[in-house]
């Protein structure tokens, strides 16, 4: 047996889902940019988990089931106050709140396929509370009921703010949760699959994917992209700094891909986002940052940018704390996770690799006295 590095290549498992072929991603053979321009996302929570497009009165009825389960049990939410608020980071926060849903559901442990779907029906309505709650309380405000006259990506925006969303705030973030919402795969997908495989619950599944999101490599990117343009601070700097951080063999956030080759294809949605909201709020010089940093890095390094280098700026145009934007990124991946967890148990293995073995040859214990 020989290993290969990060299972770079390996073919794990198969799926109906997602797929990334020629540097194209879709969802259950939509192209992304179809779905980016024209889907909402519950449309694509209903495509992801059914296979399917959702006619009227399915789409209906499940707007209708996530918004009948929003709200987060009272627990939960005072759960918040115990947490040490100056010292946790909110992706802390969420994985906490996620694996402590699961003590108050009363179906967390039953395993049949309908038992499964609520659950995760009740998880993907309750991802934007958890974040939006949070958010609030860490600040000394109180948490905000979702509305139920509101769609999915305004709800989460009401629900951080308080202020219902004008359309531009909505359309962007509704196109950056379809973005986000599915990605063959990818580290926390993969570790929600291998959770559930072992027949462990929904909530658990949730709670191992999170935690690999959590990581910089993953879906802290983002948010270490923003970092990278507050430093930076005005378009005059970009040039000294990015050749700096060249130089040093630095690796600059939100560029390059694993899989893409030639590009991400869910950047571009993104960049016109970002183009679009800097200029209406009065800040377009993070996005001539972007488009500096763009230019260096694709010249230099031949390393296009992935979903994560735009989703800063867009979000920080949305007024959303950046230390949120990882969170932000489960409340959308959290469908995609669901659907694969789904797709699991409807053909389940249990997945278990080999190592290769690199440690010293066989040997011989020696009484402790004679080491």
């Amino acid at each position: 047996m020989t290993a290969t590095k990060g299972l770079e290549g390996i073919v794990a498992t198969t799926s109906s889902i997602s797929s990334i072929i020629d540097d194209t991603l879709t969802y259950v053979g939509y192209n992304i940019d179809d779905l980016a321009e024209n889907a909402s996302f519950e449309e694509v929570i209903y495509l992801l988990w059914h296979l399917k497009l959702p006619n009227k009165a399915e789409l209906a009825e499940l707007k209708q089931q996530l918004a009948d389960n929003m709200e987060l049990p009272k627990e939960v939410l005072d759960s918040f106050k115990t947490y040490p608020i100056n010292k946790v980071h909110p992706m802390g926060a969420l994985r906490t709140a996620v694996s402590a849903l699961g003590l108050y559901d009363d179906e967390a442990d039953v395993m049949d396929d309908a038992a499964n779907y609520r659950k995760a029906i009740r998880l993907q309505a309750k991802m934007p509370a958890i974040v939006a709650s949070f958010a609030r309380v860490r600040k000394g405000l109180e948490p905000i009921a979702p509305r139920k006259d509101l769609g999915f990506a305004a709800n989460f925006l009401y629900m951080l703010t308080g202020k219902e969303p004008e359309a531009i705030a909505v359309e962007a973030f509704n196109k950056a949760l379809v973005l986000h919402a599915d990605h063959e795969l990818n580290a926390s997908t993969f570790t929600a699959r291998v959770c559930v495989a072992t027949l462990s619950d929904v909530y658990s599944g949730v709670t191992a994917a999170i935690g690999a999101l959590k990581g910089p490599l993953h879906g802290g990117a983002n948010e270490q992209v923003m970092k990278m343009l507050s430093e930076i601070g005005s378009v005059e700097n970009v040039d000294a700094y990015i050749h700096d951080k060249l130089a040093n063999k630095v690796k600059i956030m939100g560029f390059g891909h694993r899989v893409y080759r030639k590009g991400d294809p869910r950047a571009k949605h993104l960049k016109a986002m970002s183009e679009k909201l800097t200029k209406l709020t009065g800040e377009p010089e993070y996005y001539d940052m972007s488009t500096k940093i763009e230019e260096i890095v694709t010249s230099e390094k031949a390393l296009p940018p992935n979903v994560d280098f735009y989703s800063a700026s867009v979000y920080h145009s949305l007024g959303i704390d950046h230390d949120l934007f990882t969170p932000i990124f489960a409340v959308s991946r959290v469908s995609g996770w669901l659907a694969h967890i789904l797709e699991q148990y409807s053909n389940n293995r249990l997945i278990r690799p080999r190592a290769e073995y690199t440690g010293p040859g066989m040997q011989t214990y020696i009484q402790i006295e004679n080491r």
